[in-house]
């Protein structure tokens, strides 16, 4: 992070402040404080960080920023309203002074992937930022910008929500030069009321989009197919549609997707070191997004099979001649269709998908997880192991639709021994489920099972 002066944070939070002083980063936690840094005093549901203010000016940091009347013994400080929503707005501040390109992606499903995917084109030409982790809201979005220097040619930031206006109060200050929307699933439906709410919500994207900046959507998606975003360049890739960026002759072995994607008039061969459609599907958008901020087509190719999967991100691993496919990361209806396609494609003996809960579906949780048993069964999936309270949906949707090796578990230790009992060398095993299920304990265990 560059410099700034205590006075420039408090004109663009609308603050106030003591005395002059000079933060070279910011900083919410006093376990990682440095030297001359600005230590945002944040209030959340179960602490508020103004009970640290005073040991954070005594570790080193230059200056403190707080909402209310805080013993401080004549250190430094920045009056504001509401922490939380001046350190966004500082972050927004702070990104005007670089005139570099921004790629602002949003999306139901399939956003870190695509963010890993994009990086890795756009890092090809510049020396770029991404998204860390699941810095992806309205604290960590911040984060990320304020690690935007001289060095810094480009970012690509990715943003989440739950709510209305999310997107929009982060879109006003990450300001994209090239904005993007994965697809509009179900995920959040229970806080947005629908998959049009979703669309709306995820379209708050273009209230900081630069004017005429490309937007990048996927022609497949119905909900996405019926965007015209008037006053940008509207950008589509896709499979099956009429697409700017389309992908052709597809296909899947030893772990890998290779295609060909067709763009105005001219094509590029891609291989990527994962499977499943959809993530054909983040490689072209992220190729499209490359070829908007001038990387050489053979370069972002170059660049996309480099791809690593994050955390627990439909990684494969052979674990002792078994595929094991790890995608507990997160879940959703969308998702888990998309997972159950791949575990479809993967040639094995038998092919077993291990199921929990997808959270945060409301209402519509019991049809959601009715679908995906019927989406396992469609698929010609072997055995279903589900664990969970709404998984009991999962199964009867599996029984019903023709599946009869479809169990549901009264804990993952029965599960996990019944996985063991049943997988052998040559099969093929999807794990996945929401992050909050912990799915991966199932995994550790068998894996010791299977003496990985």
């Amino acid at each position: 992070m560059e410099e700034l002066k205590l006075s420039e944070i408090a004109a663009a939070t609308g603050g106030s402040f003591n005395k002059e002083a000079v933060v070279n980063s910011v900083c919410i936690d006093t376990r990682k404080i440095t030297e001359g840094c600005l230590f945002i005093c944040i209030i959340g549901e179960r602490f508020d960080a103004h009970q640290f203010a005073k040991e954070a000016l005594q570790k080193g940091a230059a200056a403190v920023m707080i909402s209310k009347e805080t013993p401080l013994d004549g250190g430094a400080y920045v009056l504001v309203e509401d922490t939380a929503k001046a350190m966004l707005e500082l972050s927004g501040y702070y990104r005007s002074r670089f005139n570099i390109p921004v790629v602002g992606l949003t999306g139901s499903v399939g956003k870190t992937t695509t963010k890993e995917f994009t990086a890795l084109v756009v890092g090809a030409k510049y020396n770029a930022i991404k998204t860390q982790g699941n810095l992806n809201n309205e604290i960590g979005v911040p984060q990320m910008l304020f690690q935007l220097d001289n060095s810094v040619e480009a970012a690509v930031i990715e943003m989440g929500m739950n709510h209305f206006g999310e997107i929009s109060r982060l879109t006003r200050q990450v300001r994209p030069t090239v904005g993007m929307i994965t697809n509009i699933g179900v995920s959040h439906i229970e806080n947005l009321g629908s998959r049009e709410g979703i669309l709306k919500a995820k379209l708050e994207l273009l209230e900081g989009l630069e004017k005429g900046a490309p937007l990048i959507v996927n022609g497949d998606n119905d909900m996405l197919a019926t965007v015209t975003a008037e006053g940008y360049k509207l950008v589509r890739f896709g499979i099956d549609c009429d697409a700017d960026f389309k992908a052709l002759n597809i296909s899947e072995e030893n772990s890998q997707t290779s295609f060909t994607v067709s763009y105005y008039g001219k094509q590029q061969k891609i291989v990527i070191p994962t499977i499943g459609v959809h993530n054909v599907y983040n490689a072209l958008a992220a190729f499209a997004a490359g070829y908007f901020l001038g990387v050489e087509p053979q370069a972002a190719a170059d660049a996309l099979s480099q791809y690593v999967p994050a955390g627990m991100r439909q990684k494969c691993v052979n674990a002792n001649g078994i595929t094991s496919i790890e995608d507990c990361y997160n879940a959703s209806p969308d998702s888990m269709r998309a997972a159950l396609k791949t575990l479809a494609s993967v040639k094995a003996n038998k092919k077993i998908a291990v199921l929990s809960d997808m959270l945060e579906l409301g209402d519509f949780s019991d049809e959601a997880h009715y679908q995906v048993g019927k989406t396992a069964a469609e698929n010609k999936i072997d055995y279903l192991f589900c664990v969970g309270t709404a998984s009991e949906k999962t199964v009867s949707g599996a029984k019903e639709n023709g599946l009869a090796n479809a169990f549901l578990f009264e804990s993952k230790e029965a599960l996990t021994e019944k996985l063991f009992e049943t997988a052998q060398k040559g099969d093929a095993v999807l794990f996945k489920a929401s992050r909050g299920m912990h799915l991966e304990d199932v995994i550790s265990e068998i894996y010791k099972r299977w003496e990985f």
